[in-house]
């Protein structure tokens, strides 16, 4: 029993406690003050740093990129070999790849496997490269022969040998121990970090030169913390389990947070309000791993990653039968979140949360774990973890207590635990349906019975819901077909699933609750294999259906010749800005520092799809803390229409909002979260009207843009399904979803005035900067010279940031303008999936004739888009679908007929192939069913219909240079496509659940933009007299390397290295009236304008260079003066 302190007593406690928060940040001391409990770190390694409470860092040394490797300082080995590898491309990833990396090296005991790099990156998300350079970077790292490390030796090999940690090979790659350097061991401010090239990385190198743990915090105990945060939030770090239950009594309301991975989403998505967070995570009792006869015990505080070694510890250590439960939930861990989550996830927390979809509370409920809760003063009490579950998110803990542990039995012989989980992908996401179950089996009379069982399913119910009936249909049965077909029979009714359940997909759902218990039943066949009186074996073709999944190292090579013109052009160089990317140090539009009396904007925003607006109420907004402005429609000093080609979309919604998260206004407050805070205040009164939100609604409803009808023929379509030449016609439909962009930078721009407000200047992270400025002197008024966009790099765009960024910029303009001072906007990541529209939906409608050996003679297509609540630029995507609705198919007959649908969702826009993916998959769709029709492959349709040399399209233009069935040759013959695909065809014959497939698929695809007028390019390129060479140009850095493409073009003009040129930005005041960086045109675009105007420059150079024998290029432009 425990007794309860006064609140006198907790107060002076508390007072006795330093509140002097002492970290070090990359080797430097930082005293943390008071009032901060509300932020998150900005880095920190190996956690996610958006959910970290900066408190929760007190005493620790947190080392962020910089600390790893600057430009200055040289860089560490791991950034040296991303930035060598092409690892880094719009670089606004890469500091998250780089800690993860470094954190996994500082932990390792001995250099880790690629299997282990490649799962500690699966926290890690990339845009740009396709994560083949990333692991082709590190892969250095990694030991591929433990014998390296464990002190063996090789057989076979000379000792003078090196043996290259990455292959496990002899290699010339290590350095002579005689020629090594001898490292000085580093301090806090430690020796200048060396850059190492990338040919010099031994993978072992990045020992040496790592920032050493404080000794200031080696020796400084933890103390208990009381402090404070925004909006009365109080924050307690207790040391002991009574100062807990302690502060439980007087806060019963009060969050524990160990990891804050669910409450930090909470707080910062939900805008949830925890007065009281008491952070448990140094609490002993609660951090306690017992192994003992009963089972596992395991604190409520323990870390998801801790768990994962003492699990792989027990399953070494302990007889195999007794660990199956062990197993199952280490199993399950494995596809539960990224290692950041997991390295401060607790199991409490996660069980505490009680959500419907939890990975692992269906396996506690099933291997029959009992919770160990405590109540304020002490009292113990044990609850199964299959009676704790109550409803969504309730449990059977009342609001004074809290979770001590969870025991884990030991399993019993023959009794066999198994995971399940389904989910959208396979690694770091939430699950569809999961599920855990347990059997034991005992033999009587030479025949194995139930004698226990637990089957308990997640992501069927508002909580992790027992089969309870299907549990007592398998009890003393025996286990053989005849219990699954029957139990299988019970399990269908025995979870309901409603036809309007929320999450949808009902009947997968259903069916994947079956096909699990399916699984299990062959698994534990397949245990059970070899027990006397068994007989239930498992075919071989069945095998596949339980086999675990494992997935091999990814290995990838490129083949290229290198053939260089001048000094630079050719020349496979790292992108430009790589090595600033890989040190954190590249700059965005957010890290833009503020200017003096900068404000935060944040928009207002609908929500509804359609509505009459009646009242909008601002007054709690205005009486918020920090609040600085709110403006609307009615405040926009001219005009309130723009549009990327018809100005047909609101600045602010004035009237009717025509989709959810429509600007209807916006705040600007002091600081970022004060101005979501007033944002979120303001309260808008609808009169909702009927909203149309798929293709198949406004085709119903007649619901088209304006003059968007399009059609495009060729020969006689219906002259040709009337002539009796088809010997087959076929119909369908194809629906192709939409795609988020997902660019990882989020839509960002800050901008203020000059002179007074005659001049606005913005920094925005745009691939259109003229559209910026087109947008924001169009709403206030200005003429365009007077309105300056300027993008140093962006962090991806993949088209979503060619118009859409436009709005955000306009928004933030107008209070800018109006108030005279600089205002910043950056949008959460959910703000900007809601309001900034994706990739188009499109459907496809289509009629194909074609010969009884499939050749194609005609095809009537009729084809729309949803375009959202504006036009933007759903026409020419249209249009490019319709003209690349034939891919490479010869057809002598074609009809095409588009229109761009109207709905109430966020207007749609640029992606990458601009509508041409979404017209070619349409055309496979029905070469797919031809080829069933008439019994061939696809690839023998394909062939058979390839356009060729000369041949005409269907918008008119003429084939040339047409090297398709070259192509097609080579690749069919360089993979060996044939003996593959009878290798699949076999494989699938021997497996029967299992199955794989081979398609080779190929495509054609217009490059430039549509619109003639737009295929067009300036640059200005500047030398000084120190030879070195300033070029601006009107495309924007994006990843792509554009720059660096640019760069080597004016680097090989000028005959001078690549790093005499230097490109800055991208700026409308340098280089007026760009196009969009689209269309898989900017290279050509770019590069072919810089061509010319260095042309230019050294046709000016000429007579004096001519009549001098200048010995460098920098003479020359030192003589021009």
């Amino acid at each position: 029993m425990g007794s309860l302190m006064t609140e006198t007593e907790m107060e002076r406690i508390e007072e006795s406690q330093s509140k002097e928060a002492i970290l070090y940040v990359n080797g430097v001391r930082r005293v943390l003050p008071d009032g901060l409990a509300h932020l998150t770190l900005l880095e920190h390694h190996a956690i996610n740093a958006c959910l970290a409470p900066l408190y929760t860092v007190e005493g620790m040394h947190v080392i962020t990129v910089e600390g790893v490797g600057n430009r200055r300082y040289g860089l560490h080995p791991i950034q040296e070999s991303l930035a060598r590898a092409h690892g880094s491309q719009c670089g606004f990833c890469t500091p998250g790849f780089i800690m993860s990396m470094y954190a996994l090296l500082r932990s390792s005991q001995k250099p880790p496997t690629e299997e282990d790099i490649e799962e500690n990156l699966a926290g890690n998300l990339c845009r740009c490269t396709g994560y083949r350079p990333i692991i082709d970077a590190f892969r250095v790292f990694a030991r591929t022969n433990d014998t390296l490390y464990t002190n063996g030796s090789l057989q076979g090999l000379s000792s003078a040998e090196f043996i290259c940690p990455s292959t496990g090979k002899p290699c010339s790659c290590g350095l002579n121990k005689d020629d090594e350097e001898t490292v000085k061991p580093s301090t806090c401010s430690g020796d200048m970090l060396k850059p190492i090239s990338y040919n010099e990385i031994d993978g072992t190198a990045y020992t040496n030169k790592e920032l050493i743990f404080p000794p200031e915090l080696l020796l400084k105990k933890l103390t208990y913390l009381s402090l404070t945060g925004l909006n009365g939030l109080k924050w307690y770090r207790p040391l002991k389990l009574q100062h807990v239950l302690d502060l439980k009594a007087r806060y019963p309301d009060a969050k524990l947070v160990v990891g804050n991975t669910e409450v930090g989403i909470e707080t910062r998505l939900k805008s949830y309000h925890y007065p009281v967070l008491i952070s448990v995570a140094h609490v002993p009792e609660l951090n306690q791993l017992i192994i003992n006869d009963e089972g596992l015990e395991i604190g409520a505080a323990v870390k998801l990653s801790e768990l994962v070694k003492v699990l792989k510890t027990v399953l070494d250590q302990r007889p195999p039968f007794e660990t199956s439960s062990c197993g199952a939930i280490l199993q399950q861990i494995k596809w539960f979140a990224g290692t950041q989550i997991r390295n401060v996830a607790s199991v409490g927390g996660n069980i505490c949360t009680a959500s419907p979809i939890s990975d692992l509370n269906p396996l506690w409920m099933a291997a029959g774990a009992k919770f160990c809760i405590s109540d304020c003063r002490g009292n113990v009490r044990t609850c199964m973890a299959e009676h704790f579950f109550l409803g969504y998110r309730k449990v059977d803990m009342a609001s004074n207590e809290i979770l001590l542990s969870v025991l884990l039995p030991w399993n019993r012989p023959n009794e066999f635990v198994k995971d399940f989980k389904q989910a959208h992908r396979r690694d770091d996401d939430i699950a569809i349906v999961n599920a855990g179950m347990r059997v034991h089996l005992e033999e009587r009379d030479q025949k194995w019975m139930v004698a226990d069982a637990s089957i308990i399913f997640g992501g069927v119910a508002p909580l992790s819901l027992s089969a309870s009936e299907t549990k007592k249909f398998l009890i003393g049965k025996c286990w053989n077909k005849e219990l699954l077909q029957g139990a299988l029979k019970v399990l269908e009714t025995d979870i309901p699933l409603k036809e309007d359940a929320p999450g949808g997909m009902v009947e997968f759902r259903k069916s994947l609750t079956l096909s699990f218990f399916f699984k299990f039943f062959l698994w534990v066949c397949h245990q059970m294999d070899g027990q006397a009186s068994f007989n239930e074996s498992v075919p071989a073709s069945h095998l596949s259906a339980i086999q675990s999944f494992h997935r091999p190292s990814v290995i990838g090579s490129q083949d290229y010749e290198i053939m260089k013109h001048g000094s630079a052009v050719g020349v496979p160089e790292v992108h430009l800005s790589s090595r600033i990317q890989v040190t954190g140090e590249a700059e965005y539009t957010d890290d833009v520092p503020m200017p003096p009396n900068a404000l935060h904007a944040a928009p207002i925003l609908s929500k509804k799809p359609h509505a009459r607006i009646l009242s909008i109420d601002d007054s709690s907004a205005k009486s918020s803390p920090g609040f600085e402005g709110i403006f609307f429609a009615k405040d926009i000093p001219v005009d309130n229409m723009i549009g990327a080609i018809v100005a047909d979309e609101e600045v602010f919604a004035s009237e009717f909002v025509t989709c959810v998260g429509q600007v209807i206004g916006v705040v600007v407050a002091d600081t970022h979260e004060n101005a979501k805070c007033a944002a979120r205040k303001v309260h808008v009164e609808y009169e909702e009207l009927p909203a149309i939100l798929s293709i198949e609604e406004a085709l119903q409803s007649s619901s088209f843009h304006p003059n968007t009808g399009r059609c495009l023929r060729k020969g006689d379509v219906e002259l040709c399904f009337q002539s009796g030449q088809c010997d087959k016609i076929l119909e369908g439909n194809v629906q192709v979803g939409g795609q988020e962009h997902f660019y990882l930078e989020p839509h960002s721009t800050l901008i203020w005035t000059l002179d007074g407000g005659n001049e606005v200047h913005m920094i925005s992270s745009t691939q259109a900067p003229q559209k910026h400025q087109k947008y924001v002197a169009r709403v206030l008024g200005l003429p365009m010279s007077k309105v300056v966009c300027k993008t140093k790099r962006i962090g991806g765009g993949f088209g979503g940031k060619e118009t859409r960024s436009g709005s955000v910029a306009a928004v933030a303009a107008i209070p800018s303008y109006l108030l005279n001072r600089p205002v910043k906007i950056t949008l959460d990541r959910d703000i900007d999936m809601m309001t900034t529209g994706q990739r188009h939906s499109f459907l496809g409608k289509y009629k194909v004739g074609f010969t009884n050996d499939g050749k194609v003679l005609a095809l009537d297509l009729e084809i729309f888009n949803n375009a959202g609540n504006s036009l933007d630029l759903s026409l020419a995507i249209l249009e490019r679908a319709m003209f690349h609705s034939d891919n490479v198919y010869e057809i002598p007959n074609v009809r095409i007929n588009g229109k761009v649908c109207f709905t109430n969702l966020p207007s749609n826009t640029a992606f990458r192939g601009f509508g041409g993916p979404q017209g070619m998959l349409i055309a496979e769709n029905w070469i797919q069913r031809i080829a069933m029709e008439v019994k061939k492959s696809p690839e023998e349709i394909r062939e058979i219909n390839f356009q060729s040399e000369g041949s005409v399209l269907h918008y008119g233009q003429q084939l040339e240079h047409f090297t398709l069935k070259r192509l097609w040759n080579d690749l069919t013959a360089s993979c060996d496509f044939l003996t593959t695909r009878k290798e699949v065809e076999h494989f699938n014959l021997n497996n029967r659940w299992k199955k794989r497939g081979i398609a080779i698929v190929p495509t054609k695809f217009g490059i430039s933009f549509t619109a003639k007028f737009m295929n067009q390019a300036g640059a200005l390129v500047q030398i000084y007299t120190d030879g070195t060479v300033l070029v601006t140009h009107g495309g924007v850095e994006m990843g792509q390397g554009l720059h660096t493409k640019v760069a080597q073009i004016a680097a090989s003009a000028f005959n001078i290295p690549l790093s005499s040129v230097y490109i800055s930005e991208t700026s409308t005041d340098k280089v007026p009236n760009a196009s969009p960086t689209a269309a898989s045109a900017s290279s050509d675009m770019y590069g072919a304008a810089v061509l010319d105007a260095c042309k230019q420059i050294k046709a000016r150079m000429e007579p004096i260079s001519s009549k001098h024998n200048f010995g460098s290029f920098a003479e020359v432009c030192l003589s021009l003066l």
